[in-house]
């Protein structure tokens, strides 16, 4: 039991905690329990605040309304008190840079053009959606013409440079390049499908390959 004893009494004991230590230590436990009291607050009333503007909205005119970019803590309690009222939230931008909430009454659900817009960061408005529909209209009208004349397709506009401002200068080429014939992806004219050799010439040259096969094998096994 001696032994024992003088053994523990030899370790290495963690060092003391001084009363300034202790203090410190004290100081940052009220802090951090200060801030969470003050987010959980801060929640709270943002909580209050999408109730009100939410409910006012389902009860006038408007078929949608925008909130500006924020985390996402706060986009998840329009998204949440959106369901709850009986409406549909989406959100758009970039995460962490402009990101925004929109909430519409179902009946008002966005159209394809104004989700393209929005994602694309575009403002949506009666221009832009004039913009984006006329945009549409051209891209079917290039894929009838598509359907049409596979052999030889010439697009009526110029995506990269006509909608560059509503949809960006990358998302442009893209839609323009969705646009023109692309030979490794079937569109080959049909001349060049076609085998114009008499059916002579076709067994001679099959003949010359199974004679030149024949060869190489004897070559081999010499």
């Amino acid at each position: 039991m001696d032994l024992l004893n003088s053994i523990l009494n030899s370790m290495d004991k963690p060092p003391a905690v001084n009363e300034k230590d202790r203090e410190l230590i004290k100081k940052q436990k009220e802090h951090l329990e200060l801030m969470k009291i003050k987010e959980k607050e801060e929640i709270n009333r943002f909580r209050k605040y999408a109730q009100e503007r939410i409910d006012r909205f389902s009860k006038d005119e408007r078929r949608y309304i925008e909130f500006q970019p924020m985390d996402k803590v706060y986009r998840s309690i329009i998204h949440e008190v959106a369901e709850v009222g009986g409406l549909v939230a989406i959100s758009f931008g970039i995460e962490g840079h402009d990101r925004y909430s929109v909430v519409y009454k179902r009946e008002y659900t966005p159209s394809e053009d104004e989700v393209k817009a929005r994602r694309n960061g575009a403002h949506w408005n009666e221009r832009t959606a004039k913009e984006y529909a006329k945009m549409r209209l051209e891209q079917k009208q290039i894929e009838v013409e598509r359907r049409q004349s596979p052999e030889k397709i010439n697009p009526t506009t110029n995506y990269k440079d006509k909608y560059a401002h509503l949809i960006g200068q990358e998302a442009a080429l893209e839609a323009a390049r969705k646009t023109e014939t692309n030979e490794s992806y079937g569109f080959v004219p049909s001349k060049n499908k076609k085998d114009l050799r008499s059916i002579e010439q076709t067994m001679a040259d099959i003949q010359a390959k199974k004679r030149l096969k024949i060869e190489v094998e004897n070559g081999i096994n010499k």
